[in-house]
């Protein structure tokens, strides 16, 4: 299913099968998008959410000199632009970072969803709450946290979020983004992120080549950017690895 990876392994809260096969039912296209593409422009009235089903989608928002500032990414299983469901238009632009596949929703589905399913709302959002809880913690690792400590939270919360999707085995996963994009989600230049880098590579943390990042010892990883992962809300009796959870107790 399509579908499978939209709220897995969240605490306290999953689809109940008719749930998730309505939802299922409610796509009404499939588009595959190329990397660096703009997939919702702020402003634009909407008439319809997007599911992220494979790749890594952005969140942003330009100043007046045309510079980007990321304010999120989106792995597969979120629902990038679900606010547009009760505000119809979004006050930031959404694209890709990588080739991406997602599935198109219209809003008058999920109305019928929820008047079918009550239940179904809230869960809608309850992931949008996971989406601000997500932002509290990038203003927290902006504002408190030093170089290393940025890229240490950030990698750790990715481990995490891919970890419940399926695509990460705790130690080792796939991220198509480059040092640019690193640095501009963790708010640093692009040196500064490539002597980081060298910099955890030498001392054990992590290593981040050719799209993809090894964490030898989570635990370590995690103490080093203060990350807990209880913002996530994931059920971490069967999504997270020990090494994670313990950083943090």
């Amino acid at each position: 299913m399509l579908t499978d990876r939209f709220l897995r392994y969240k605490r306290g809260v999953s689809l109940s099968p008719e749930e998730r096969t309505r939802l299922e039912a409610s796509i009404t296209e499939v588009q595959t998008i190329e990397p660096r593409k703009l997939v919702v422009r702020a402003g634009r009235e909407l008439d319809h959410s997007t599911l992220l089903i494979e790749g890594i989608l952005s969140r942003y928002i330009d100043d007046r000199q045309g510079l980007r500032q990321l304010v999120a990414i989106h792995v597969p299983g979120d629902f990038v632009d679900l606010h547009a469901y009760p505000l119809k238009v979004l006050d930031h632009d959404v694209a890709t970072m990588t080739a991406a596949t997602i599935a198109i929703m219209p809003h008058s589905k999920l109305d019928a969803v929820i008047a079918e399913c009550p239940q179904f709302g809230r869960k809608l959002w309850f992931s949008t709450l996971i989406d601000a809880a997500i932002h509290r913690a990038w203003l927290f690792r902006l504002g408190r946290l030093d170089a290393m400590g940025r890229v240490a939270h950030f990698l750790c919360e990715t481990n995490a979020r891919l970890l419940s999707a399926g695509l990460s085995d705790g130690n080792r996963f796939a991220l198509g983004l480059t040092q640019t994009d690193l640095a501009e989600i963790c708010g640093l230049t692009n040196v500064h992120v490539n002597r980081v880098l060298r910099h955890m590579r030498e001392e054990g943390f992590c290593v981040f080549r050719s799209s993809l990042v090894e964490i030898p010892d989570p635990e370590r990883l995690a103490a080093r950017g203060q990350f807990d992962p209880a913002y996530l809300y994931i059920d971490d009796t069967q999504a997270l690895p020990s090494a994670i959870t313990k950083a943090v107790s």
